[in-house]
């Protein structure tokens, strides 16, 4: 069972890490799109606290190769569900968390604006679990009720909201199972 006060969600498994990388939304701006997204630091790995530190502005570029590019990359999320379920909420949702980018849904662009970001630790190429989809599923419930503009129509992948520069969730994520739950 989740609660919810003042843009933060908590209740077994979830815990809060201030993420530096938000702002304000516009004013009187509507959130009324979920848009879902997959991360995996380093590529393909799961487990590490690497998302966590990256999401802080901690993470040692170092550490992996593939890292090189993230360098000055500010970037967060309001939630991130791990493989086992547990989760992690970054950013208020009633704020601007820096997880679109240039994107574009129905017409209307700069997504962060009126989003909420849910990623999921995984790939584009390897199922989600079960844990995963059952967090996933509460949250949104718990999200639905306190934005009820977030309609089905309004859930989203990363991808249809920036084609081309992204495929996430990715072909693996189970869209029909999802949507039936919320």
């Amino acid at each position: 069972m989740f609660t919810y006060q003042n843009g933060w969600i908590s209740g077994a498994n979830i815990r809060r890490v201030d993420s530096p990388n938000f702002n304000q939304r516009p004013a009187a701006m509507a959130v009324d799109v979920l848009v879902i997204h997959n991360i995996s630091l380093p590529p393909s790995r799961f487990g590490t606290d690497d998302i966590e530190q990256f999401f802080t502005n901690q993470l040692d570029l170092t550490k992996h190769p593939t890292y090189e590019h993230l360098k000055d990359v500010k970037v967060s999320a309001h939630l991130f569900v791990k493989r086992s379920g547990d989760t992690i909420q970054f950013v208020s949702l009633l704020d601007r968390a820096w997880h679109a980018g240039v994107s574009q849904f129905q017409g209307r662009s700069g997504c962060n604006d009126f989003s909420i970001g849910i990623e999921l630790e995984g790939t584009d190429d390897l199922p989600f679990t079960d844990e995963q989809y059952q967090q996933l599923i509460e949250i949104t419930h718990v999200i639905r009720q306190q934005f009820p503009q977030i309609t089905p129509d309004h859930i989203t992948g990363h991808s249809d909201i920036a084609p081309g520069r992204k495929t996430d969730p990715g072909p693996c994520f189970e869209w029909q199972r999802y949507k039936a739950a919320v």
